[in-house]
């Protein structure tokens, strides 16, 4: 079976790996390199925390299981997963009110969470400099981090040993279903057929989807200081002990490989605009910065190479869209804005639904027949969403 795969981020590579490990035929299309979209400015935080309602919350529970499942047979490759933990604490009343109901919520649902204080928090992170009057914080031991180039790297390089290749560049315009597959028509006027297409093309997955007849309503992208953009920075390699992420009143922090961070000041995504970067030495790096500075001891002196805007990949009403768009079976969809959590999940589930049939229960509250055809959505509320894979 020739099937496409429109994308090549965590989600497309995946879902190529998957299908190529079944033995399908598979095209990946890419517009402009691999990882060039939202995969790139990703906290890249594998979690199920806060993702409501329930279903949503399993769903992100088994992504982070099936992480862990790929990474215990590595092979040849880098290893790209951290579960090193999440530490958490709240900067107010009203912070410590939410944080408290969050924890009791997880604990109902038996999701792995303690308290602990600021002693066993530097035991955890020895350079964590915990405020002055913190005696509370949530620590989540099977939370953690990846390296999305990493995770593309192992999931692409697999998907290409099983006979996978990749059109690059190479921008899909419009997706057509024909007699007996899918014509996909590119931007220079050439076109290719498949018997199946798979979209994962992240943000520009409501566009896409027209094509076919049957539009996918996504958030919109572009909308200065919404939830679906936002600011990371990525520091100079720094001298501080962190295996962890940090998800704290005044900045996350995670990990990034040979000694560099990845920063997010929530607050600070008010300023985000996709049309006006901010300067990589301007008030906002300087900021993000100085807020280090004050979370971790050796990150002194830090600076940032570089400061991106992150344009989040969200279906409409802020939950996975997986399935098939219309009855043909010929073509399927996948947006989400916990990418990083969900990919190789979403995509092992996916390969079965198109190859052998099989209807994927988890996915049942996702399909995209609820957003099919609506009309703009009300904006998203920001912290819902900010920060979370």
């Amino acid at each position: 079976m020739k099937i496409a795969v429109i994308g090549l981020g965590v989600l497309g590579a995946a879902t190529a790996r998957s299908l190529a490990l079944a033995g399908a035929e598979v095209t990946a299309f890419e517009r402009t390199g691999p990882l060039a979209g939202t995969s790139s400015t990703s906290f890249a935080w594998v979690n199920s925390h806060n993702k409501n309602p329930r279903p949503y919350h399993d769903l992100n529970v088994a992504g982070m299981a099936e992480h862990s499942a790929l990474a215990a047979d590595p092979g040849r490759c880098a290893p790209w997963l951290t579960l090193g933990g999440n530490l958490e604490w709240a900067g107010d009343p009203d912070g410590t009110e939410r944080l408290a109901a969050s924890v009791c919520e997880l604990e109902a649902r038996d999701y792995p969470v303690e308290w602990i204080g600021p002693s066993r928090a530097r035991e955890l992170v020895p350079d964590l400099r915990v405020p002055d009057g913190v005696q509370d914080i949530a620590h989540y031991p099977t939370e953690g981090h990846l390296i999305p180039a990493l995770l593309v790297a192992r999931l692409w390089g697999e998907a290409r040993e099983h006979g996978a290749s990749l059109r690059c560049p190479a921008e899909v315009v419009s997706v057509s279903e024909t007699a007996d597959g899918v014509r996909i028509v590119l931007a220079d006027g050439e076109a290719a057929s498949a018997d199946a297409v798979v979209f994962a093309a992240g943000r520009w997955t409501e566009g896409l989807t027209e094509t076919t007849g049957h539009r996918v309503a996504m958030a919109d992208p572009d909308v200065a200081g919404s939830a679906t953009v936002g600011l990371l920075g990525y520091t100079t390699p720094v001298p501080a002990r962190l295996d962890a992420v940090l998800t704290t009143p005044s900045l996350n922090v995670r990990p990034d490989g040979g000694g560099r961070l990845v920063v997010q000041g929530l607050d600070l995504d008010a300023d985000a605009d996709p049309a006006n970067p901010p300067a990589v030495d301007g008030f906002h790096a300087q900021e993000l910065c100085r807020r280090l500075d004050g979370l971790l001891a050796g990150a002194s002196g830090a600076a940032l190479e570089s400061i991106r805007v992150g344009q989040r990949s969200m279906p409409g009403d802020g939950l996975t869209v997986a399935g098939f768009l219309g009855d043909s079976g010929r073509v399927y969809v996948l947006a989400t804005h916990s990418g990083v959590t969900l990919g190789p999940l979403l995509g092992r589930l996916a390969a079965g639904e198109l190859l052998r049939g099989e209807t994927a229960s988890e996915l049942g509250s996702f399909r995209p027949d609820r957003l099919v055809g609506r009309e703009s959505l009300p904006p998203l509320e920001k912290a819902r969403f900010a920060g979370q894979q």
